[in-house]
């Protein structure tokens, strides 16, 4: 097995790899891979946005495992991705990383820690409607189905009644989770036998085929003590994937991309926080145009809005590095772009650190501010709500 690290945004490695696992990575843009132009099976690997661990299968039997580790803590990646889904059920959570400072043995961990505590007081059960054909009517005749299958025969008979079981939606999705972890290399032993533990005590539930989108679930009261492990078990069926490539290759991937994380963050940290002053706030906005024809659509991904419906606010955020001489240039004329269609007098770009705490520009003969704000996700995530709320602030006096 050949084996890779890679760091997030980290210097380019040279690494020697077979042509086809190189040709592959460069195909699946998991990150830039460029063959050596002077030494025949090295090839010159540098991390991005994604971050995670990939396997793949090369003709042979060998295998190549690239980890790519992110650069904020696991446990803070783990903070980001949790609030964006639940603010409030995860303002105070700490999830249970065990001291890995790579993601999908943390991630492994993580699931089958919370799927435990999920599970102790029993396998949750619950209604699930179910359609049979049987000689006994139980719950209601489907009329339709009878008359159209049976051509009239009393028997056999089309029925529907609601199950109670423990193949239920929740269900479903943790033993998925478990399923997927378990196809993946890289889990500690330990880890993949308490896997295997918790996959026995959900062999009742069906898991989701291949490619089949995970299904949606209601938190309720019934639910409460499955919240935290079904967030982490999304995040994972969302994270995981299986590709066939060309040659016979397959890859196994548990990826996130760095830019969505920090961008769902930021937009629900600032929803929560806009929330105390009125109003409301859309995301990833879809009914704005730049022009007057309405064909050239814009998506910021925060818009703070009046109850009438006016906008007050708009807001991007962008993970990246800033250059040595300050923010991208570009960033700012979309952020005009913004501000003109929507008749704003200041926009605002939050950055995943940067090279400056704060910039602040006035477009000439517009009126316009544009303003830059860099956010340290090196901080606790009590730090890092508080800046967010700080921030939202300063929108709404500007």
């Amino acid at each position: 097995m050949t084996d890779v690290h890679l760091v997030e945004h980290a210097p380019a490695k040279v690494v020697s790899l077979p042509d086809e696992a190189g040709r592959a990575l460069a195909a699946s843009k998991i990150v830039d891979a460029v063959p050596d132009p002077y030494e025949p099976g090295l090839w010159r690997l540098r991390a991005g946005s994604k971050v995670g661990a990939v396997a793949l299968d090369v003709p042979g039997g060998e295998t190549v495992r690239l980890r790519i580790t992110p650069k904020v803590p696991i446990g803070r990646l783990f903070f980001l991705l949790g609030y964006s889904l639940d603010p409030r059920g995860w303002r105070d959570a700490e999830v249970d990383a065990a001291g890995y400072d790579e993601l999908l043995p943390a991630f492994a961990h993580a699931v089958e820690r919370q799927t435990d505590r999920a599970l102790r007081q029993g396998v949750l059960q619950g209604y699930r409607p179910t359609e049979t054909t049987a000689f006994v009517v139980r719950g209601r005749i489907r009329e339709a189905d009878q008359i159209r299958r049976r051509f009239g025969a009393p028997l056999p008979v089309e029925t529907a009644y609601d199950e109670f079981t423990t193949d239920i939606t929740e269900n479903r999705i943790l033993r998925s989770a478990v399923e997927r972890l378990l196809r993946l290399p890289g889990v500690p032993r330990a880890v993949r036998t308490r896997l295997m533990h918790q996959r026995a005590r959900l062999a009742d539930a069906t898991p989701l085929g291949r490619g089949q989108a995970v299904p949606p679930w209601l938190p309720n009261r019934l639910n409460a003590r499955y919240h935290h492990a079904l967030h982490l078990a999304g995040l994972v069926l969302d994270g995981a994937s299986a590709e066939h490539l060309p040659g016979g290759l397959r890859m196994n991937g548990f990826l996130f991309n760095m830019n969505k994380v920090f961008e769902d963050f930021v937009c629900v940290a600032l929803r929560e926080a806009l929330s105390a002053y009125g109003g409301y706030v859309a995301l990833q906005a879809r009914d704005i145009f730049l022009d007057e024809g309405d064909t050239i659509r814009m998506r910021p991904d925060l818009v703070w809005y009046r109850a009438s419906g006016a906008p007050l606010a708009v807001a991007d955020a962008k993970y990246k590095v800033g250059r040595p001489q300050g923010y991208p240039d570009v960033d700012l004329y979309q952020m005009l772009a913004y501000c003109t269609s929507l008749g704003l007098e200041n926009g605002h770009l939050v950055y995943a650190k940067g090279n400056a705490p704060h910039a602040g520009h006035m477009v000439r003969r517009s009126g316009i501010g544009l303003h830059q704000h860099a956010l340290d996700l090196d901080q606790a995530p009590s730090e890092l709500l508080r800046e967010m709320g700080v921030l939202a602030e300063r929108m709404v006096r500007q």
